[in-house]
Formats: structure tokens, sequence, C-alpha cells
């Protein structure tokens, strides 16, 4: 212990309670304590900048050294070295975590005056009041979703080929119906094929297939049954869902606006998918499929208890029959699609599904990072798929999260290794990606306290000062847009880059841990290149069993 009031403290309540076998030292903890070396295990219990080569030196052969690294001093990932030969070690991530500043000569220097954690301020600072009358003064305020004026924002996109449609919450209704709003714009006005959501694939299918007119057999479950069902089963969703079935009846088939998913959940429902189009057009091959697929079997009820398996050793993995099955839909991807293209892109999608639900299950237990990163590569892998199945003058809208939109290298993602769909999409597109987040101060959310938990109408709690949320509430104007990339003035560019909180709620909302659970730093001109803000906002409504009845079984939200 660095700190010799605390080290004395200790070494007393120890004796107190009769341990004799704890030996406490006044001294820098990087530097270890190489007078009882080497260690079979060395805990640390603060975040270093990287391992203290000291630390290191002290384990024996076979120790294991357990301690957050991070190159902030508020967030990092807690490693676990194992030392396995004199000048060898192996390193593991191991979760997402937060420790105080390891201080000392191999860690972080000492601190003086610290500021407080931008939370805990009491007060709106003179500046921060000054750069919120800049917002008012530079935004593009709205009375109504309905009669905003979206062609400046139309300009704004103008020939991008991906525009990201965020949202600060799971379950605010405000955000979807913005989103309904422009993406009806952009459908209409700037000829987009198609729309992708945070969403999985075989359930966005059936959406697919109702607002296209598709006539395919209705499937054996509906749409968004499960946990989180209000995420789309919601009448903000329905409303668009029936827009757009609408508007492309009369249309040429080939010229259908498109609905898709791209998210990897789905395990099951995509090996059933699989199976059924393999039944239809290769049944040898469907065979081999249901031989390969059932590897899986045992884990369909909890997919997550496939991945602990894997990793403890209790069970085989599966990635080589998965693997395995989308190799082969592959190489015969030419006779397959000659039955019907279509198809062919549903059964090669569900297959790529499989494979990536495989590692994301298998690798969510090393922590956030490696599956997150998984997650979004798969998504944007489908993204890219799509477009080049559209065509090379296709155009995509996505419905996803903040955290999936905004671009993670202006947020602490980065610190922590993660990248995201809006990074790759700037990565791949550069200026025709084009990045829009979503915000709100107060009002009503739908969420649940617990995964799997019931979805609850919970209240937002105002945002914390210190925030950009703060900000934009103090700009006292209650609905607007606020561009970022171009048509922002410099100076309120610069003013709003210096990094400030964001909120991100997802299907889980903690109000009770709303700084720990909610919040993270983020440079919102670098994040977004518009931003566009409800004041107070309220849940989304979803659909209840007593809309549903009567409705034909090809309807995609049927019971």
């Amino acid at each position: 212990e660095r700190i010799g009031q605390l080290a004395e403290k200790a070494a007393a309540v120890l004796a107190d309670l009769g341990y004799g076998n704890v030996h406490v030292l006044h001294a820098d903890g990087t530097r270890g304590w190489a007078d009882h070396a080497p260690y079979d295990a060395i805990v640390v219990a603060a975040g270093g900048p990287e391992v203290p080569e000291s630390l290191k030196a002290q384990l024996k052969i076979g120790g294991r050294l357990v301690i957050p690294v991070g190159r902030d001093r508020r967030f990092q990932e807690l490693v676990r070295v194992v030392r396995v030969a004199e000048h060898d070690y192996r390193t593991e991530d191991l979760a997402d975590v937060r420790f105080v500043p390891l201080v000392g000569e191999e860690g972080w220097a000492p601190a003086k005056d610290e500021a407080p954690l931008p939370g805990a301020r009491p007060q709106v600072r003179t500046a921060e009041l000054t750069l919120a009358k800049a917002i008012a003064t530079s935004c593009e305020p709205f009375d109504a979703i309905a009669s905003a004026d979206l062609d400046p924002l139309l300009r704004r996109i103008g020939n991008a080929r991906v525009v990201l449609l965020g949202e600060a919450t799971h379950g605010t209704s405000e955000f979807y119906r913005m989103r309904d709003r422009i993406s009806r714009e952009l459908i209409e006005r700037q000829r987009f094929n198609f729309i992708a959501i945070e969403g999985d694939w075989p359930d966005v299918a059936r959406i697919d297939h109702y607002v296209r007119h598709a006539q395919y057999p209705p499937s054996e479950w509906t749409a968004f049954a499960r946990f989180p069902v209000w995420m789309w089963r919601n009448r903000e969703v329905r409303a668009f869902v029936d827009w757009l079935r609408k508007r492309n009846g009369p249309a040429e088939p080939g010229k259908r606006v498109a609905f898709h998913g791209l998210d990897l959940y789905s395990l099951y429902n995509s090996i059933r998918s699989v199976l059924t189009y393999l039944d239809d057009v290769d049944p040898q091959t469907a065979r081999v499929a249901r031989h390969r697929y059932g590897c899986l079997t045992p884990w369909q009820a909890d997919p997550a208890t496939y991945g602990h398996a894997a990793l403890t050793g209790t069970y085989q993995t599966c990635e080589r029959e998965v693997v395995a099955m989308l190799t082969d839909l592959m190489q015969k991807r030419r006779a397959y699609a000659e039955h019907d293209g279509e198809r062919f892109l549903d059964a090669v999608q569900n297959a790529r599904l499989v494979a990536s639900a495989e590692r994301y299950y298998r690798t969510m237990y090393y922590g956030s990072r490696a599956s997150w990163n998984l997650r979004d590569s798969h998504m944007f892998g489908t993204l890219q798929s799509l477009l080049k199945f559209h065509g090379p003058a296709s155009k995509a809208i996505v419905w996803a999260h903040n955290s999936h939109v905004g671009d993670s290298t202006a947020t602490e993602m980065s610190l922590r290794g993660e990248y995201n769909l809006g990074h790759l999409c700037r990565e791949e597109f550069g200026a025709g990606a084009y990045l829009i987040g979503f915000g709100t101060n107060s009002g009503t959310v739908a969420a649940a306290s617990e995964w799997d938990g019931p979805m609850e109408v919970k209240t937002v709690r105002p945002a914390l000062a210190g925030s950009y949320e703060r900000l934009c509430h103090e700009a006292d104007v209650l609905r607007f847009l606020l561009p970022l990339r171009g048509a922002v003035p410099a100076d309120l560019r610069d003013r709003l880059s210096k990094p400030q909180l964001e909120r991100a709620i997802g299907v889980i909302y903690r109000p009770e841990t709303e700084l720990q659970s909610h919040y993270f730093q983020a440079v919102l001109p670098r994040q977004f290149d518009e931003y566009i803000w409800f004041d107070e906002s309220g849940a989304v409504a979803p659909l209840e069993t007593r809309e549903l009845e009567g409705l034909p079984d090809t309807y995609p939200f049927g019971l």
C-alpha cells in the first residue's frame, strides 16, 4: 500500500481479527515485493497504463498475474499474465473493468488537484451555458416530426451510399418515428434500395417477405417473439412496415425496397432456414447439414451455455462443422442461385450467421471486446453482402443503436480496443457514409431491469452535468437537428470537440446506477455527422395481442 496511513490501519485491523499470515508493506506497489519472490500469483487492484516489468519478473514459472491495464486512467481491460518460461509470458484479456489508477514508478504519476468526475459537478458552468446558447443558435428547430423540414438534412446527406440512423435507447418512440420519417424521404426522393436494422436476419426476413409481397409460405415462427420483444414489435415499426408494403405494391418486383436484418443472435432460427432451403434444392446436402448442425442441438434453448461448455472443455466446439457448411454452400453458389437468387442470398446469410453466432457465443465469456467486435464485424459484413447483392448503384439505410452507428474511434470504446459498424462504414465509404445520432434529456423509455425480464415503462432521469445531453437541454430548444460535419460553425465544432459524457440506454435501464451503467466519454462532432435532439420523449408502444387477432398468418407480427 503506497499510502502509509492506510497501510498502518490495514495491518491493525488484520491483527485485531487474528490474521497472522498476512503481511502489509508500505511501499510502491508497482515494484512488487522482491524479498518474498517468486510468487504463484499476484493480484493488482488498481489500473496501470501497462503491466509493470517488476511484477512480471517476480512470478514463478507457471505463475499468474491479474491486473487492470488501459491507456486511460478510468477505463481498463482486466488481463491475466502467465509466465510460461524465463523470458516468455502469455497474456489473456478477461473483461472490461474500471479501477482506481495504479500510481507508482511503473504506473501512473500522482495527479495533483485532479478535477472531479464530470457527473459530480454541482451546476453548469458559465462556459457550458455559453456553449449551450451556441448550440441553440446553430441548430435547426422543428415543432413536430411530421412537419419537420428535412430538405437541409437531405442536401447534407447528398450522394451518400449509406445513411446510418441511430437511437440513444432501444425503447423511445420519437427515435423510431423520426427514423421512419427520414427513411421515407430517402426512399422517395433519393432512391434508397433497402433498410438494414439491428435485428436478426431470419426474423427480419419475415418482414422483408411481407413488404415486398414475396410468394413464400408463412414461417413456423413469428418475427421478434423473444426478448426484447418490444424493440421491433411495436406500433412505431408497424406503421413503417405497413407504409413500405403499400409503397412497394405498384412497383416492379426488382424495384421494391427491401428490409433486412444485420444481427447474429438467431442461431437456431437460422439453422432451420438453411435446412428448409436445402430440403428444397439439394436434399442430399440437407442430410449432411443436419448432421453438422447437430453439434449445436444440445444448446438450442440457451446458446450462451454452449460458449461456456466449449471454453471450459466440457464439450467440443462446433466451429469446424458450421464453417464447413458455409463453405459447401458457397462452393455451390452458381447451381443454387439458378433456382432463386433471393432464396440463395437468404440461405447463405443464415449459414454465415450460424458461423458467426457460434464464434460469438464461444467468445462472449472472454469479455465484451472480442464478442462486441465479432458482432459488429458480422453486421458490417452483412451490409457489404447486401450492397453487393442489390447492385453497384444500391444505397442502404441502417437502423441501429448510437453505440453501433457512431464512429467508435471518437468514444472510449477505442481505448478498450473495440470498433463498431459506424467506424467500419467510415473506413469503407468515407464521406459516402452519413452517421446520424439521437439524444434525449428526460421522459419515459421501454426497457427491462435485467436480461429476459419483463418490459417496463421507466422514467428517464434528467441528463447529468458534464454531458452532451445536458448541453442540449440547456440550449432550451425542445426538438432540433444539429449538423456536425460541414454546416456547423468551426468555432462551435471545436468547442464541442472537448470530450464529454454521453448517455446510452439499451434494452436494460438501471437508473439507480445511471453514471456507471449508462454514460461514457465521447467527442460528438467526430462520432456523428448529425445529431437529432428531443428534450422530452416517450416509450414505444408494444403491439398487444388484441391488435394482432384476425391478421393473416403471413403477417410478420402475428400471434
